[in-house]
């Protein structure tokens, strides 16, 4: 692909950690670049460097030696706080965990990033999200009281509501049963394809993996595509 339709570039990354042994290598010299749009799996066992990438997709980590450009901005020449201000005007997440506010209920959950980042008609926004992932019916509710699945979907409306040019998932379906996983991951497709959104997530099950488009395996901190 040309380097032009990339909206991810990742070029000779390395990143070493001290450990009691000495220098461990964790990512070795890894290349590779994304579409806008394109829906990608990162595979590959547990120590096997997936989140340690994903960190650095982010912008959260530093790499020992290496590059990484998202919309033609080198994320590593930005300061910190710049890098954090990147992160929010392009970049959304989605966590095992689902990360959500139990204080807030689930209108409440998916308003905030929009709140934060000044928007207008906030509440219509994340209502009609809201809907489109089938919880118009839930929108007082707090976390306590959904489902697994229904917190996922919740996560998937607060990070699609910014409509980020690329949305970094971790393990998205890991604290669900299959099928409820299954569901999710096919709504979060959906959402990426409505929505324009890029995808890069991190994923165990192999059966999830398939359903996107392109599959990057990690092997003992180096990269190679299925």
């Amino acid at each position: 692909m040309a380097d032009k339709a990339a909206l991810v570039k990742v070029t000779g990354v390395h990143k070493r950690v001290q450990d009691a042994n000495g220098e461990l290598e964790i990512l070795r010299d890894i290349h590779f670049s994304v579409e806008a749009g394109q829906t990608v799996a990162l595979v590959g066992a547990s120590g096997s460097g997936k989140s340690t990438l994903l960190s650095l997709l982010a912008g959260l980590d530093i790499p020992s030696e290496g590059q990484i450009e998202i919309k033609g901005t080198s994320l590593f020449a930005l300061s910190e706080d710049d890098r954090a201000a990147f992160r929010a005007r392009h970049m959304a997440f989605v966590f095992q965990s689902f990360q959500l506010l139990g204080s807030l209920t689930a209108l409440e959950n998916v308003m905030l990033p929009l709140e934060l980042a000044g928007a207008s008609r906030i509440k219509e926004q994340a209502t009609a999200l809201l809907q489109r992932v089938g919880l118009g019916e839930r929108l007082s509710h707090y976390p306590k009281v959904l489902s697994g699945g229904e917190q996922q979907r919740v996560a998937l409306a607060r990070a699609f509501v910014m409509q980020p040019a690329l949305l970094l998932a971790d393990e998205p379906t890991g604290s669900l049963d299959h099928a409820t996983g299954k569901a999710v991951m096919q709504l979060m497709l959906d959402l990426n394809r409505d929505l324009g959104t890029t995808l890069i997530l991190v994923t165990h099950d192999e059966g999830i993996s398939n359903l996107c488009q392109r599959r990057l395996r990690m092997h003992e901190g180096r990269l190679s595509e299925d």
